[in-house]
């Protein structure tokens, strides 16, 4: 059986500031991030499975990542639980997530991988993930490069 690759694109506008870092991203500051979903699996044998010919339905999986990543962070302050204002902010502002780990794109990549390896149907595998900050800089997550905690 052949095994495809399948990837969704999403966009969601979010900002963040990374608290103690040495440089201009300390201050609060937006990005226009770009997610790349991308999953492997075998497509439906079946013929008469409405799913026919597909390793997952793109709309299923655009479901998927809506309900668990992009409605949730979109237009939302990232911050690290432990800022100054974290608390302040959170309570004048109402979409500001505050993580346990400095919220920098690398880190919330391997967020999202955590929050994903529980979503995906089970005829699929979480092969990789890519989130950019911006249109030259980005971090990818590869399910081939992890130990076996996954």
């Amino acid at each position: 059986m052949a095994k495809i690759r399948l990837t969704k694109r999403f966009e969601f506008e979010a900002a963040h500031s990374l608290t103690g870092y040495d440089g201009a991203c300390r201050h609060i500051h937006g990005h226009s991030y770009v997610l790349d979903v991308t999953v492997t699996g075998v497509p439906e044998k079946d013929e008469t499975n409405p799913k026919f010919g597909m390793v997952v339905d793109f709309g299923n999986l655009k479901q998927i990542i809506n309900e668990s990543i992009i409605n949730r962070y979109d237009h939302c302050l990232m911050l690290r639980a432990n800022s100054p204002a974290a608390l302040e902010i959170r309570d004048e502002y109402g979409k500001v997530e505050l993580f346990d780990f400095q919220p920098t794109c690398e880190n919330i990549l391997l967020h999202f991988v955590e929050i994903l390896q529980n979503k995906l149907p089970e005829t699929v595998t979480l092969h990789s993930l890519k989130l950019a900050e911006t249109r030259s800089s980005y971090a990818e997550w590869y399910l081939s490069d992890q130990c076996s905690a996954f």
